[in-house]
């Protein structure tokens, strides 16, 4: 089982010792793997490119315009990479609220924070889409040994599960397209999934949306930050590997109603509430037991 201390110490850069590794498991060529990473990068652009051009509303009404209306509105703090960053990664989530085509990485409800932080920053340096393969292989590898551990659903552990584990794979990622070493790579993983631990997973309704959109905006800013950090040879005191076991131990302490149920959270506030009774069609006020039963003040 591959970990992330394993990571940290193969050969730079790291994805290539990955992507060996995933040769020798699956039998398939180098060639093939970077092909079809390639391929998953453009379908993760053309998703962007969709959502920041539209403001059709989702099917629940909650979202669809926030990618467009951040990314046509005046840069008033002058950071463009930080509105970049953003914009990108909510045009992707709402093209999966919208029932648009993504990819999930690794999960739809986190699909917009790797390519909102590693494509954000390609195109806010003028790098190529074929150089991002090598940083998403070892996104992949990152991934693929969170999963190994932890669990990266929000169902099961919560959204520091998704949504940590996307940041973890999006802040390894531009470590490497800014030709950092594996150990500086499998840090920033480490700093972002610290950093998320005990995040609950409270959708309104159910639905990947309120707050989902915002969130991956959020993290994958995250992301960078942790990238950032560990390019500047900062690292995780608590070894990778530690902070990895100390997420999937909250997880599993996780009550229920935290983890996608949406019994807990902003899903359970007055206005949650409403908008469930409405996309279930019943009338203001009634919940499942006739009436909703709204938190003290």
């Amino acid at each position: 089982m591959t970990t992330l201390d394993d990571i940290l110490n193969a050969p730079h850069p790291a994805s290539e010792w990955i992507l060996t590794q995933d040769c020798a498991e699956t039998g398939l060529h180098p060639d093939d793997i970077r092909a079809e990473m390639l391929r998953r990068i453009r379908e993760m652009r053309a998703s962007i490119e969709r959502g920041l051009s539209s403001d059709a509303k989702s099917i629940t009404g909650m979202v669809g315009w926030n990618a467009k209306g951040l990314w046509d509105a005046p840069d008033v703090l002058g950071a463009p990479v930080l509105k970049r960053v953003q914009a990108y990664a909510m045009a992707v989530n709402e093209e999966n609220a919208r029932m648009g085509r993504i990819v999930a990485a690794p999960t739809a409800g986190s699909a917009g924070t790797i390519p909102g932080a590693l494509i954000g920053v390609a195109d806010h340096l003028g790098i190529p889409d074929e150089q991002l393969v090598n940083p998403m292989i070892l996104a992949a590898g990152i991934g693929k040994a969170i999963s190994k551990r932890m669990f990266i659903s929000g169902a099961a552990g919560g959204c520091q599960a998704e949504i940590g584990s996307s940041a973890a794979m999006a802040a390894a990622a531009i470590v490497e397209l800014m030709g950092g070493t594996p150990r500086a790579a499998v840090h920033a993983a480490s700093m972002a999934l610290m950093n998320t631990i005990g995040l609950v997973c409270d959708p309104v309704g159910g639905y990947v949306e309120v707050p989902c959109v915002s969130r991956n905006a959020f993290y994958a800013v995250h992301a960078v930050s942790a990238a950032q950090l560990a390019l500047a040879q900062l690292e995780s005191f608590i070894p990778p590997d530690e902070v990895l076991g100390a997420m999937a131990s909250v997880g599993r302490m996780m009550p229920a109603a935290l983890r996608e149920t949406a019994d807990g959270g902003l899903a359970q506030t007055p206005t949650g509430l409403a908008v469930t009774a409405r996309m279930e069609g019943k009338k203001e006020g009634e919940g499942p037991g006739g009436m909703i039963e709204l938190p003290l003040a």
